[in-house]
């Protein structure tokens, strides 16, 4: 079953959206779906239904509802790609973390103040995934192609709890030399799983469409899921 909520944000800014799909029977756990520049589209929305379908409360919140709430892009259409990229310039990710503080909260009332709570992220979403594992209680937290990561590596002291990270070899956003750096950081913390996924481009998880890696999107989904079913249940 699936619905959008609303969430009450924090320091009284007003209230946000979060799709949100729902388990058969009591959840297991609650995993938080962080959104690419592309908005909670068709894609965003299926990754928490699948999660749903595993026994999880899946909750996407609209990242983007400060200033274009409800956007919602094809990145397989070139005008709504380009588009896309100009709406992400009034995202700030301080502000995208508070975001994530929010749902965690409602999260935790719905699930009636126990169990645990994962975060995934994808491009734009995987750097607040990363955010959330060095600022929040967040039990474990996972990025997809994370960009911007590198820049925020003075922050992973904050690493705590379990964090697994997906790289794309051939990523044209997330150079080698930036990837390079983040394992240098963070290869050391025993908290933190690193993968890269040779011969694939940054996107290459999209739920469907041009940008996914068949093979690659699988081997990643089920590290994903192997990852949320030992750290959250």
């Amino acid at each position: 079953m699936a619905e959008t909520i609303e969430v009450q944000a924090l320091a009284g800014e007003g209230r946000f959206g979060a799709y949100c799909a729902r388990p058969e029977g009591t959840p297991k756990a609650a995993i938080i779906v962080i959104q690419e520049v592309f908005g909670v589209n068709a894609g965003i929305r299926r990754k928490a239904d699948d999660w749903a379908a595993l026994g999880y409360l899946a909750l996407a919140p609209d990242m983007f509802w400060r200033f274009a709430p409800g956007y919602d892009a094809d990145p397989d259409v070139p005008e709504q790609m380009a588009d896309a990229f100009e709406v992400r310039k009034g995202f700030d990710p301080d502000k995208g973390v508070e975001d994530v503080e929010a749902v965690l909260r409602a999260a935790r009332a719905m699930l009636g103040g126990a169990g645990k709570i994962g975060i995934v992220g994808f491009c734009m979403g995987g750097r607040v995934s990363f955010l959330a594992a060095t600022r929040t209680d967040i039990d474990a937290s996972v990025g997809y192609y994370g960009a911007g990561i590198d820049a925020a590596l003075d922050e992973s002291r904050g690493i705590a709890r379990p964090l697994m990270l997906h790289f794309a070899e051939q990523d044209q956003y997330i150079a080698a030399d930036a990837r390079a750096r983040i394992h240098a950081a963070l290869d050391a913390n025993p908290h933190v799983a690193i993968h890269e996924y040779a011969g694939v481009d940054h996107g290459f998880a999209d739920t469907f469409g041009a940008r996914r890696a068949d093979a690659a999107a699988r081997q990643a989904d089920a590290r994903t899921i192997a990852f949320f079913a030992e750290h959250l249940g």
